[in-house]
């Protein structure tokens, strides 16, 4: 059955400069339970069993400061990888994707 209500999630990272900011905008952003682990062993989770976007767009990446980008690449990664997962598992009508703008 084709999804006609695609959900986009807005995650702002604009002036984060802790890694515990980071988890808190995604677990407010992304809608995780209070128990979300603020950590990327719980984001993968969760992105599997709370997230029912097919979309995020991500902005102010670029602002967060050089010592975390290891961190944002992690985030990345993760993404791509629940992209390609999904591309392998969900209807091509319910396929996620994400961007960076910034």
């Amino acid at each position: 059955m084709k999804n006609n209500n695609k959900k986009v999630i807005k995650l702002d990272l604009t002036d984060c400069k802790y890694l515990g900011e980071i988890h808190e905008r995604i677990k407010e952003a992304f809608d995780f339970p209070e128990w979300y682990g603020r950590n990327w062993d719980a984001f993968w989770d969760s992105l599997w069993s709370h997230m029912e976007a097919n979309r995020v767009e991500i902005v102010g990446e670029s602002k967060v400061p050089k010592v975390l980008r290891d961190e944002i690449n992690i985030m990345n990664r993760l993404l791509d990888d629940m992209k390609k997962e999904c591309s392998k598992y969900k209807d091509p009508e319910d396929h996620f994707e994400y961007e960076i703008i910034d």
